[in-house]
């Protein structure tokens, strides 16, 4: 008996994500690629991390550090980030019951959403707002409630008033990001103030997403959230080692958070990743004794962040302030009027400079005609880049 021909029908699904498609990131990535263009737009390195952080993980892997490590994070590690948070912040968290080590700060954003936003609870996300926020609330069964940032002369802030209004008796969680991705702006110290007289009172937390935390200049300090005791007890503090020593393929992390959230968070955690990779925690906690790396990050950027501005004033591009991260946000209205994708896609496509639209932060369709470039490149390719974007 012959078999049939007709294609076999498969097994439905039914998307837990159904809007979400392929990221901008990978998209402009492939384009840049294809086209030869210099690659401004993924936020990642270019040039390698210290060759010391390297031995020191191959040094714990050689020692025979290599098998499953405490669930929370190999103990001199959570040490280490609490006592770094502690130099820096003036924070004092256990780094037995408060500090977590994560799979990167994607996992450690999910897995703080999942361990405290039920179905129907609302989360207020700022917009702009990195990708990964709003599909991870959506998992969780959340509903996001966006808030626009506004751009005025000193660059993008938070209206706070606004995010005041949009609290309701169903609000769960806010989500805040300094220094900001991907306006690069930073929340200061009336910021935090404004945050704290909103939840003051309730059962509201905040999830804190501070990856870009040594990428502050102009002498200006980081305003971590947990330098505010209101916000700080309420809050889930994240960074990332991939940000911090130009490891960002290594995908380690951590969460910062006060014991009853931690336990929850852990409850997840567990289930999630379970634990993380074991070498490189060791080799990270080997590193971190000496602070100058990340002491001495604000200068190194900044000297990135300068020369880039630089190269583009005799440009149509008007630039906006870049006080934090490795990300510098232009306007290019006097040169094109395309859409913010049409944009990006022509000068990877036609100049050889690949960027991200901004409108790919928001949820609901938005021009404004500004473009992220990533200055976290080495000089060269920062050079290459600006001798192409000079005939603009």
């Amino acid at each position: 008996m012959s078999t049939t021909s007709a294609a076999v029908p498969q097994p439905r699904i039914v998307s837990r994500l159904p809007k979400v498609g392929t990221t901008i990131f990978s998209v402009m990535s492939a384009l840049a690629a294809e086209k030869g263009a210099v690659n401004l737009g993924q936020g990642f390195p270019d040039f390698d991390c210290d060759p010391a952080l390297v031995e020191a993980v191959a040094a714990a892997m050689r020692s025979g550090l290599n098998q499953y490590p405490p669930m929370p994070g190999v103990p001199a590690l959570r040490s280490a980030i609490a006592a770094k948070i502690e130099a820096l912040y003036g924070r004092s968290y256990d780094a037995g019951n408060e500090i977590t080590v994560t799979a990167g700060a994607t996992q450690a954003l999910l897995t703080a959403i999942l361990c405290c936003v039920h179905p129907g609870d609302e989360v207020i996300v700022i917009e702009p707002a990195y990708d990964s926020y709003v599909p991870a609330i959506e998992l969780a069964g959340g509903s996001a409630v966006t808030v626009q940032m506004v751009l005025g002369a000193s660059g993008y802030q938070v209206p706070w008033d606004r995010v005041a209004a949009a609290v309701t008796g169903k609000t769960r969680l806010i989500m805040v990001n300094t220094p900001h991705n991907p306006t690069g702006s930073i929340l200061r110290a009336g910021d935090l103030d404004a945050l704290a007289a909103i939840v003051q009172g309730t059962d509201i937390l905040i999830l804190s997403d501070e990856v870009y935390e040594h990428m502050v200049y102009d002498g200006v300090r980081h305003e971590s959230l947990c330098r505010h005791p209101e916000l700080a007890r309420r809050a889930f503090i994240v960074s990332s080692f991939g940000k911090t020593y130009h490891v960002t393929g290594w995908k380690v992390g951590y969460v910062a958070a006060p014991d009853a959230l931690t336990a929850e968070f852990r409850k997840v955690h567990q289930f999630n990743v379970f634990t993380v990779n074991t070498p490189a925690q060791h080799g990270l906690a080997t590193y971190m004794a000496d602070p100058a790396p990340c002491l001495q990050l604000p200068a190194f950027y900044q000297r990135k962040r300068d020369l880039f501005r630089d190269g583009l004033q005799n440009t149509r591009f008007r630039l906006l302030p870049a006080d934090g991260t490795y990300f510098q946000c232009v306007d290019y209205s006097a040169i094109s009027s395309l859409s913010e994708n049409e944009f990006a896609q022509w000068l990877t496509a036609e100049i050889g400079v690949a960027a991200i639209p901004v409108s790919a932060f928001y949820q609901a369709p938005r021009d404004s005609g500004i473009v992220r470039f990533c200055f976290a490149k080495k000089e060269e390719t920062l050079r290459a880049a600006l001798g192409r974007l000079a005939t603009l």
